[in-house]
């Protein structure tokens, strides 16, 4: 495993073994050449993948944020396990950069920590490497977790895996590509926390929609506009509900299928979309697309399941439950649900 120590950094010494670690390095000589601004390549998992180019001033903004949230430093340890194509993972190694780290470099796969036996002091990943890394996270003392929402189910086995004596903290991530990585974060672990908490020199507001619009002229020299709709809980907190052009309306009633599919995660460990799909009566009617290949049994115990769970309301009870092998995913892992109702829809 290549390691950078950011504080004797010479490019020079260096010795790339494998193609991640040649873009890594790549990238830093980027970083440090005249330009003032780098290349980034967003998810897609809202629309068409797109390329956009990010002042390297507002990257190191984004960087001190994160850190001192953080109280990471100089002698502070990091690894990177996230493709440096995507803000997740340039920002990974802006931080490191910025903050004379010591970067630890692992091939982004579904299991970045197979390898690890060192403890480190900062680490980002995806909910799915997260699945697959159970028994090494505690390793990680500060770990960030983004690209995707995390379930309720991968909460209590990050909390059953990590023994409580120890200084690991994990957080989830609120942020797009537009917000430089995150802006915000949420603790799971110690503490569960319901909202996510505002970096300084960020300020929000909600639209007619009660979607969040971001204020960071040290990001953005104009607020910020998503369809995230949250609630805001001041000063300095607010909570994530779903979004906007994912709302299911059915029979006038207003669905976040987000909000749905986190309940159900709580006792279901598997994959899973509400979607709206076109109904005469509705509009749009709620159905459950669940990733898994069920035998007949299985499939009849896991409606039944579904159809007896407590919803808080009677319209988020799913109309249709159907299963598939496999959901549409963008390139990075992300589940891609304008595919997945297009796919739906035309079958």
């Amino acid at each position: 495993m290549l390691a950078i120590d950011f504080n004797l950094f010479n490019i020079n010494n260096l010795s790339p073994k494998t193609d991640f670690e040649k873009k890594v390095l790549f990238f830093c000589e980027e970083w440090f050449s005249n330009s003032k601004t780098v290349e980034v390549q967003t998810s897609g998992s809202t629309g068409s993948p797109k390329k956009m180019e990010i002042e390297k001033e507002k990257m190191i903004f984004s960087a001190k944020e994160t850190c001192q949230f953080l109280g990471l430093n100089k002698k502070s340890t990091a690894l990177l396990a996230l493709p440096v194509e995507y803000i997740s993972g340039k920002m990974m190694v802006v931080r490191a950069m910025e903050y004379k780290m010591k970067l630890s470099i692992a091939p982004p796969s579904l299991k970045p920590l197979s390898q690890l036996d060192f403890p480190i002091d900062f680490c980002a990943l995806t909910p799915l490497q997260v699945e697959n890394s159970l028994d090494n996270i505690f390793l990680i003392q500060n770990l960030i977790i983004g690209g995707a929402a995390i379930s309720e189910n991968l909460k209590k086995k990050i909390q059953k895996a990590i023994p409580h004596n120890t200084k690991t903290k994990v957080f989830e991530t609120y942020g797009m590509t537009e917000t430089l990585s995150h802006i915000a974060l949420k603790q799971i672990f110690p503490s569960n926390e319901d909202n996510f908490t505002l970096f300084d020199g960020i300020s929000i507001s909600v639209d007619e929609r009660n979607c969040l619009r971001i204020d960071a002229p040290y990001l953005s020299s104009t607020p910020i506009q998503t369809n995230d709709v949250v609630e805001i809980i001041p000063p300095k907190q607010f909570k994530f509900l779903g979004r906007a052009d994912f709302v299911i309306n059915s029979g006038g009633a207003k669905i976040h299928p987000e909000e749905i599919e986190r309940k159900l995660k709580s006792f279901l460990d598997l994959e899973m979309v509400c979607l709206g799909v076109t109904d005469e009566i509705l509009g749009e009617k709620l159905v459950l697309l669940i990733e898994y290949n069920p035998t007949v049994e299985e499939k009849k115990n896991l409606i039944q399941r579904i159809n007896t769970f407590p919803f808080e309301k009677s319209f988020h009870k799913p109309k249709e439950i159907h299963f598939t092998k496999q959901l549409a995913r963008t390139e990075n892992g992300k589940i891609n649900r304008l595919q997945i109702k297009k796919d739906f829809t035309i079958r």
